[in-house]
């Protein structure tokens, strides 16, 4: 997940424009790479809205889950049916079902959506993305939970655009659930 300095993934409004602070020609941070290794790809609604207003699909190549209690299969654009699927299983569930389906790599992406899968304790690696700007306020990375969650730095590196990635793998407190 792409962050502010301050935690943001977004403004209040839903804007993104500020990532293209760290935009360069070339350069993608290890994402080509990593979506690559990617089984499926849950979002939330609010994700998959931003998403819709992109110019063309970028996901052309993952299964894609959209989590919501309120979207429907017959909300999806015609052209994303075969593409994209709605869930309204809680995160363990749909968790389990897509491990049961085959995925071994599933990206989680949304801020609301990552708390959610925290909490359920189906989350086993959190990469994040800092950009190297304050945004003041905005839609958080992470939201209140209700406990700690240990972390073990795996790794971080710097880009010369002011960048920094670091990638964390969650303990798990030799619990056995379905972990993503």
């Amino acid at each position: 997940m792409a962050t502010s300095l301050d935690g943001y993934i977004a403004r209040e409004d839903g804007g993104l424009e500020w990532l293209n602070l760290v935009a360069l020609e070339g350069e993608d941070y290890g994402y080509s790479a990593f979506m690559a290794t990617v089984d499926a790809l849950v979002m939330g609604r609010g994700t998959f809205a931003k998403v819709m207003g992109f110019a063309e699909w970028p996901y052309p190549c993952v299964k894609v889950v959209v989590a919501s209690s309120s979207l429907s299969e017959a909300d999806l654009p015609a052209a994303l049916r075969d593409k994209v699927t709605v869930s309204a299983d809680a995160p363990a569930e749909l968790a389990a079902r897509l491990a049961a389906d085959g995925a071994r790599c599933v990206y989680v992406d949304g801020g609301r959506l990552v708390t959610s899968f925290l909490a359920a304790g189906v989350l086993n690696r959190v990469i994040i993305s800092r950009v190297p700007i304050l945004l003041g306020g905005g839609i958080p990375l992470f939201g209140s939970f209700g406990r700690e969650v240990a972390l073990q730095h795996q790794s971080t590196r710097a880009f010369a655009s002011g960048l920094v990635q670091s990638d964390y793998l969650i303990n798990s407190s030799g619990r056995t659930e379905t972990r993503l």
